[in-house]
């Protein structure tokens, strides 16, 4: 039996120092962070096993070490959020990153900007 499905993060917070302007890389800003990851669950998560899925504490720690590191750009640091928990658990088939950047300095009104990144796992693996 093959037990798909999908282990979701959704609003994680963090106050970091990514962008192009050097008063984004000093003062820093507000940014939210969802995860999605598509996996193939283990016959041990029907006993109640943590062993059999994707651990949600250990995808928060990788990705709160990637939004500790500054960046000019949003979309190095989605990709290597997603490619740190590819590399972290072998079930994780697909990993979604989605990066909002609250009020984000376009010369105009904008709640937030968002960056998205689909990584899969290669299938000759």
């Amino acid at each position: 039996m093959k037990l798909k499905g999908k282990v979701v993060l959704e609003g994680l917070a963090f106050h970091a120092y990514h962008g192009i302007y050097p008063e984004e890389r000093t003062s820093g800003n507000k940014f939210e962070v969802d995860i999605v990851v598509n996996t193939s669950f283990e016959e041990s998560v029907l006993v109640n096993n943590l062993l059999g899925t994707i651990n949600y504490e250990e995808i928060y720690l990788i990705v709160k070490n990637e939004m500790e590191k500054p960046s000019k750009l949003l979309e190095p640091v989605a990709h290597s959020i997603a490619q740190g928990i590819l590399d972290s658990f072998s079930t994780a088939i697909k990993v979604e990153v989605t990066i909002s950047k609250f009020n984000p300095p376009i010369g105009g009104i904008c709640r937030k900007a968002k960056v998205s990144i689909d990584l899969q796992r290669d299938s000759n693996l």
